[in-house]
């Protein structure tokens, strides 16, 4: 436990250290504020709610997320030093929860910073506010996951721009695999419960009950099961690295 705090402290430290932090937050937070009461037309609805809000925040996460995510692994290879980090009396399984904690949490403080929003809307009407709570937890579920997508693919290069554009692609297939139109692809010889397993693997699907306020323990597991899943995965790939 003191091995994962040493690494998630060192980790979380270099974001306050560096402008990607500052830039990311803002970024975050100018264009979720916009989307919120501008091009969702929450005025326009003249409905006190957060929905198209939180519509909008997988779209946010796509692009963000892996530029957060990029630098995890990619830079610690270029730099060379993730051979000095393996030489460290730390586990393997200790740097991967560290970094991908502190990347987290990073971004849960980003989340919690557009609450503002959400005491602005119940100032102006009275919202449902059990299912903005819902929606806040799947959201940062799910940029959880997509963090840990992300991790696992900063880990396969050195490059932090292929990186970030491999884990777009990827997060991108995984939120759009259970679009209707995306399923009616398949040829009709694939079966039924192939296509409804890859329609199970949609982020958005998942998120979306959130947004309506059901807090189903399936939806929970599934994103932490997706985080442990890609979490192993880049555990397994760095230890493949390691020696290159």
């Amino acid at each position: 436990m003191n091995q994962l705090n040493v690494v998630f402290k060192r980790e979380l430290a270099s974001y306050v250290a560096t402008p990607l932090a500052y830039v990311f937050t803002v970024i975050f937070l100018v264009l979720a504020g916009s989307f919120a009461f501008f091009f969702g037309g929450f005025f326009e609805n003249g409905q006190a709610d957060l929905r198209t809000f939180f519509n909008y925040h997988p779209w946010l996460y796509l692009f963000l997320v892996p530029a957060l995510s990029m630098r995890l692994w990619a830079e610690e290879r270029k730099s060379g030093t993730l051979e000095l980090l393996m030489t460290l009396p730390i586990s393997l399984r200790d740097m991967v929860l560290g970094k991908f904690l502190a990347a987290w949490i990073f971004t849960g403080v980003a989340l919690v910073l557009t609450c503002p929003i959400w005491f602005t809307v119940n100032y102006l009407g009275d919202p449902d506010n059990g299912v903005i709570l819902a929606s806040y937890i799947g959201s940062w579920l799910m940029a959880g996951a997509m963090l840990a997508v992300g991790s696992c693919i900063s880990a396969c290069t050195k490059n932090q721009v292929i990186a970030f554009i491999l884990s777009v692609v990827v997060c991108f297939l995984m939120m759009v695999s259970g679009w209707e139109i995306v399923l009616g692809w398949w040829p009709d010889w694939v079966a039924d419960w192939f296509i409804e397993s890859v329609a199970a693997l949609s982020f958005l699907t998942h998120f979306n009950a959130f947004a309506k306020g059901v807090l189903d323990l399936r939806d929970v597991l599934y994103f932490v099961i997706m985080m442990a899943g890609w979490l192993t995965a880049t555990a397994i790939v760095i230890d493949i690295k390691k020696a290159n």
